[in-house]
């Protein structure tokens, strides 16, 4: 299978200015439509240079020397493989298009299997794909709708004793805002004490006034009410590929395998 458009940032350098920033920095072309006076700060906070982008494709792009592997899936911790690498995890509400996106990340090395579930709440297992000897990436159950019953165990136990995981990945839908499930994963991770970010998924079905209305809203959520969060949103697609660059530019630096990230 050959990857998808847009998937390489060679590609992306190809569209003209307005539509590349567009894919690569979707937020920052969202700041755009800001009310006068509407402090942009959060906007723009990582904001890496072509050179970090580009660093940033070559861990996921598997070759020779670098494979990229689904490791195995675990239902309890005592089946999780040895915490030897940097770890992020992805959480979400089941639907939110969690795998899509660990799809979308692995796209430029198309022999990796992401299972998409075509049935919600499908996930029950962590999924472990280990990159090369850089990090590992886990995929966790969705949470909400048919999730499975020792959900809320399987997880816990998973961020309060994996000693080796970076950062959390919350994935809230892009469409809806927040949810209240998702304010109860938010309280988890604040319980805990653990580094997270929000990612805003399926930006491309969102219009741009829903779009940015969620996203003040979550900006002041997360500046009124979070500790652990980082300050700043990251917006994608899956489909279109806007924001995937970027957040693997931000899992390739929270993982400590770009620690100068330079601004762009």
């Amino acid at each position: 299978r050959s990857p998808p458009p847009l998937s390489a940032l060679s590609q992306v350098l190809r569209l003209e200015r307005n539509r590349r920033i567009g894919v690569v920095f979707p937020l920052q072309k969202l700041a755009r439509y800001l009310a006068p006076g509407v402090d942009a700060t959060r906007f723009g906070l990582f904001q890496p240079g072509l050179d970090a982008l580009q660093r940033a494709e070559g861990f996921f792009r598997s070759g020779r020397h670098h494979a990229i592997d689904y490791v195995s899936s675990a239902v309890r911790m005592d089946h999780a493989p040895p915490p030897a690498l940097p770890e992020v995890c992805f959480i979400g509400r089941s639907n939110v298009g969690k795998s899509s996106l660990i799809r979308a990340l692995f796209s430029l090395s198309p022999e990796v299997e992401v299972r998409v579930s075509k049935t919600p709440g499908h996930t029950k297992k962590m999924n472990f794909f280990k990159v090369g000897k850089y990090f590992t990436l886990v995929d966790m159950p969705g949470y909400g709708y048919r999730a499975p019953q020792d959900f809320v165990e399987m997880v816990e136990a998973y961020l309060q004793e994996r000693h080796n995981l970076k950062r959390t990945f919350l994935l809230v839908d892009g469409v809806v805002g927040l949810q209240k499930t998702d304010h109860i994963a938010v309280e988890m991770l604040e319980d805990f004490g653990l580094p997270y970010v929000m990612v805003l998924t399926k930006i491309d079905r969102a219009s741009r006034g829903v779009l940015l209305k969620n996203v003040l809203e979550i900006q002041e959520f997360v500046k009124e009410k979070t500790q652990g969060c980082f300050p700043q949103l990251f917006l994608v697609s899956s489909l279109e590929f806007s924001g995937v660059h970027l957040l693997r530019c931000f899992v390739a630096h929270v993982t400590g395998n770009l620690p100068t990230v330079e601004a762009s």
